[in-house]
């Protein structure tokens, strides 16, 4: 390791108590999603900041009182040696008013050797630890060869995919790190989508017409879509049964690609046969499956389920899949992302872990979704790399340990410095 970046892992010590103030800075601005729109201030914030550090900035809305923050530093040698993407979600998860922490979820408190508040774990953790990397680079003076663009996105905790709209707006580079909470893992992900299936009647009818529809003789071509629902998921059931047997990808248990009903929709009242339900599912997938993959499958195989039916197959589901947000269309997607064991910047960021930790990083998949996949989806090699534990995201007194903070911190200071020196 160069003297002048040895130097600088050293400072995180020396300051480790402006890294913590830093984090409480980021936590004190409230910006859970629900309810969202309330990202405005934060966001300027890491803009001032950014520029404060000599990076130009992109800042837009995504959503009224929802902008995305992206900071470009221009390397010296821009054309000889690799970019590098850094990005976060600036909101974080919703907190009821009855749940019982204490203190102001909002007013951080450092105690026990962990700072307390809502987002310290996910992710505003990783946020602060790599926001003060990138200031020790800037007061020290160093000028990366290769350039570095930091992302602060909105919405990733209702699906509206921020990092989306930056990979749309042309933000692109040779490997990104999405510095989520990983418990300074090396990550990849499975895939989620939701979707929504809609079997309905092409005629209204009386209650009073069901002895027709269901007896012998009545003759009337009829059904309650509530009850050929039934099928829909009892096919969804034998669809996920055949993923558990045949499907399996290393580091998830058996059975973890899910097809869940959430939610079921239908009839007038009760006077109706009801001529509509609509079934709204979770569908959870493998790295190595794409979501375009998986409802494909479904689609085909509910398809079939309605051709074995008479009056499906005259009525047959319809399928609307994904959607840009939670809150504005009850629809997301987060896609996997296969993380690249032998990709250069993946063995680079083994290293930098290894110099801190004194210990082999681990390489293996998150149990949840982050906005990483969208970098997959873009073609973007990535990992999700950052400090905290999945246990303590969304909980109540979330926390994030001090020392791994200052680990992490070290670490992604590293990564940042050896992987924007590393020649195309």
């Amino acid at each position: 390791m160069e003297d002048r970046l040895k130097e600088l892992v050293k400072q995180v010590e020396f300051r480790q108590e402006e890294l913590i103030q830093l984090l409480e800075r980021l936590i004190q601005y409230k910006t859970p999603a629900p309810p969202a729109r309330n990202t405005e201030e934060a966001q300027q914030f890491i803009a001032s900041f950014l520029e404060e550090k000599g990076f130009s900035i992109d800042k837009w809305d995504v959503y009224p009182g929802d902008p995305n923050v992206v900071g470009v530093l221009k390397g010296v040698r821009t054309n000889q040696y690799k970019s590098l993407i850094v990005n976060g979600h600036m909101d974080v998860a919703e907190v009821d008013e009855d749940e019982n922490w204490n203190s102001d979820p909002f007013l951080p408190i450092v105690q026990d050797g962990v700072v307390i508040g809502r987002g310290a774990a996910d992710m505003k953790g990783g946020m602060a630890g790599a926001l003060f990397a990138i200031q020790l680079l800037h007061e020290s003076g160093i000028h990366l060869p290769g350039d570095l663009i930091f992302q602060s996105v909105i919405g990733e905790e209702v699906g509206e995919a921020g990092t989306l709209e930056c990979c749309r707006r042309g933000y692109t580079a040779d490997f990104a790190v999405v510095v989520d909470t990983s418990d300074l893992h090396i990550q990849g992900q499975g895939g989620v989508i939701t979707g929504w299936i809609t079997v309905k009647s092409k005629r209204t009818y009386h209650d009073a017409t069901r002895r027709e529809m269901i007896y012998p003789g009545g003759k009337l071509f009829g059904a309650s879509a509530i009850e050929k629902m039934t099928k829909v998921i009892q096919g969804l059931q034998e669809l996920e049964r055949h993923w558990a047997v045949m499907k399996s990808y290393p580091g998830y248990p058996a059975g973890t690609n899910t097809i869940n009903p959430a939610v079921i929709e239908g009839g007038r009242h009760a006077a109706f046969i009801a001529d509509e339900c609509r079934l709204w599912i979770t569908v959870h997938f493998y790295p190595n499956e794409t979501y375009e993959q998986v409802t494909k499958e479904i689609e085909d195989h509910i398809q079939s389920v309605a051709n074995a039916d008479p009056w499906l197959r005259e009525n047959p589901p319809v399928f609307e899949w994904g959607g840009s947000s939670m809150i504005e269309d009850r629809g997301e997607i987060f896609p996997s992302l296969e993380v690249d064991a032998d990709h250069p910047a993946v063995h680079t960021l083994m290293d930098a872990h290894k110099s801190i930790l004194n210990q082999q990083a681990i390489v293996d998949v998150s149990p949840t979704v982050t906005d990483g996949g969208w970098f997959g989806d873009a073609g973007i090699p990535a990992a999700i790399y950052g400090p905290g534990k999945l246990q303590h995201a969304h909980a109540i007194n979330e926390e994030i340990s001090v020392e791994q903070l200052a680990q992490y911190t070290k670490s992604i200071l590293t990564f940042i410095y050896k992987w924007c020196h590393t020649a195309k």
